[in-house]
């Protein structure tokens, strides 16, 4: 049995997705499914520069707005909310078009893994607490007498990871490596053509990214963090980790100069492009297209 077709537009940030994306749909009059992990949040639109009305040009798109920031979202969540648009737009005889550059998203729903691994609430808040008691180094050796595998890719300071990942063995009894092993076995969920936007040299994509930072400072990302703050967002959310937003955060806060928050939001989207494109280079299916 076949499996159903879909494309997907990726890329490192400020390198076009959306347009393309756009562009794609409606030559083949399919519909979007976002793949960015701060779009999904409502009233973050200019940080995440989220496709407007106008950006999307008629063309449906889907996984965007569709949780409070007061919230967190994991990839099992978005897995199973994707999926159910995909499936939606398949069953309407329409093209499914996978945007946005959250690879651990895109790879997570192409290749139909489950994330069967839940862990107990009380347990990782009890978890949590151990962490910032005892610090990371001392959490991160405990990982690595259950999970050397999971514990070798961490780092110390990635207390989200830590813990979720001694609370799933805790809670179950398996690691995450085994569960991954297990999952990659399974075939993939869907048939992707995958397509990746890059610029001909990273000076060029750089200097696109500092003119997307001072076009979001344009545009207002100031009163849009202050908004999310006004409304009860704390500072710690993963929303509120979003690059833009924490710097901001941290201004309105008093914690950090506006001059030196800007230099930081420029470096911090400078280094996450590096880290998509080692991402995306590891996978040999991918067509890079220069723009």
């Amino acid at each position: 049995m076949s499996r159903p077709k879909i494309i997907v537009i990726t890329g490192p940030t400020a390198t076009g997705k959306t347009s393309h994306g756009v562009l794609v749909a409606k030559s083949t009059g399919g519909e979007v499914v976002s793949a960015d992990s701060m779009q999904i949040y409502r009233h973050m639109d200019i940080g995440t520069a989220k496709p407007t009305e106008s950006d999307m040009q008629g063309v449906p798109h889907h996984m965007l707005d569709i949780v409070s920031p007061h919230e967190d979202y994991s990839v099992a969540r978005y897995v199973a909310d994707a999926s159910s648009c995909v499936d939606g737009i398949l069953r309407r005889g329409k093209l499914p078009i996978l945007v946005g550059g959250t690879g651990l998203y895109i790879d997570s729903l192409l290749s139909g893994r489950g994330f069967s691994l839940r862990g107990d609430a009380d347990m990782r808040r009890e978890l949590e607490a151990e962490y910032d008691n005892l610090g990371g180094d001392a959490m991160l050796l405990r990982l690595k007498s259950v999970d050397p595998e999971r514990a070798a890719r961490l780092h110390a300071n990635d207390k989200k990871r830590i813990v979720r990942a001694l609370d799933a063995y805790y809670a179950t009894g398996k690691t995450i490596s085994q569960h991954d092993s297990e999952s990659k076995s399974l075939p993939p969920r869907y048939d992707a053509k995958k397509y990746a936007l890059m610029y001909s040299d990273r000076v060029g994509l750089y200097a696109r990214i500092d003119s997307r930072v001072d076009a979001m400072l344009e545009k207002g990302l100031f009163c849009e963090v202050r908004d999310l703050l006004d409304m009860g967002v704390p500072p710690e959310a993963t929303a509120m980790q979003a690059i833009g937003y924490k710097e901001i955060a941290e201004v309105i806060m008093g914690k950090c100069d506006i001059d030196t928050a800007i230099d930081k939001i420029k470096m911090e989207s400078r280094r996450y492009a590096k880290r998509q494109l080692t991402w995306l280079r590891r996978d040999p299916c991918i067509e890079w297209i220069l723009t």
